[in-house]
């Protein structure tokens, strides 16, 4: 019998979760702003952009799209470049699938609309840690959307202000908090060979592989120990 829970879902948990991750998502609000900015320079209107922001919610999938936008969009090149960046959803969605799976349909996929690394690993972290409930998930990636469109109209209107987001050391904001993740979660033999495993073979694609393929690889890698090296149920 499995010893998985369905987990909760209140309005208490919601705002907790919000809160939890707003300090993060002030980082996605300079990268939005970047975002913003690019797509100005790309020649995308206004209002595109911000549907673009409002209904894509990928930071990394619309910047590889600008690469690719212009008067005639390369309609498969833009379809297997975002899906290669954002496949790694498809194993951050099986990683919580044994306590998303005891939801209704509706709750289970309403949730996950708002799916993003920060959201997952918080939460996925609260799950293996016996807080039962889907509050950093809904209420933080509240929090990260709302941020990452605000940021996204300040580029439009102020990006210009922003020359070098580098320069402020944003940049590490995000490689920290999953650090404090996984350091915060969850430690076995078998986490830690998939962490090692993971690294080296992100690492490697990334002084070897084309440009987003590290995201891909790694993920892959360190999802293969998980699959070869079964958890023990007992």
């Amino acid at each position: 019998m499995s010893h998985y829970t369905a987990p909760e879902l209140s309005p208490a948990a919601i705002r907790q979760g919000f809160w939890r991750l707003l300090p993060i998502s002030l980082f996605v609000a300079v990268f939005g702003a970047a975002f913003g900015l690019a797509a100005v320079q790309a020649g995308l209107p206004g209002h595109e952009i911000v549907l673009m922001s409002a209904t894509v919610f990928a930071g990394t999938a619309q910047f590889a799209a600008l690469e690719l936008w212009g008067a005639e969009v390369p309609l498969l090149p833009l379809l297997a470049t975002t899906f290669a960046i954002n496949a790694r959803m498809l194993l951050m969605g099986a990683t919580l699938y044994p306590w998303m799976a005891l939801l209704p349909a509706g709750r289970r996929y309403g949730s996950l609309v708002i799916l993003s690394d920060a959201n997952w690993a918080m939460n996925l972290n609260d799950l293996q840690n016996g807080r039962n409930n889907l509050g950093a998930l809904v209420g933080g990636g509240l929090a990260l959307w709302l941020t990452w469109l605000a940021g996204t109209i300040l580029g439009m209107v102020f990006g210009s202000a922003i020359t070098d987001p580098k320069a402020l050391g944003v940049d590490m904001v995000m490689g920290c908090f999953m650090l404090s993740m996984v350091l915060a979660g969850r430690r076995t033999s078998r986490t830690v060979m998939a962490w090692v495993v993971g690294g080296a073979a992100a690492y490697a694609a990334w002084l070897w592989l084309p440009e987003n393929s590290h995201v891909v690889v790694g993920a892959l890698a360190g999802g293969l120990i998980g699959a070869l090296w079964l958890e023990d149920k007992a």
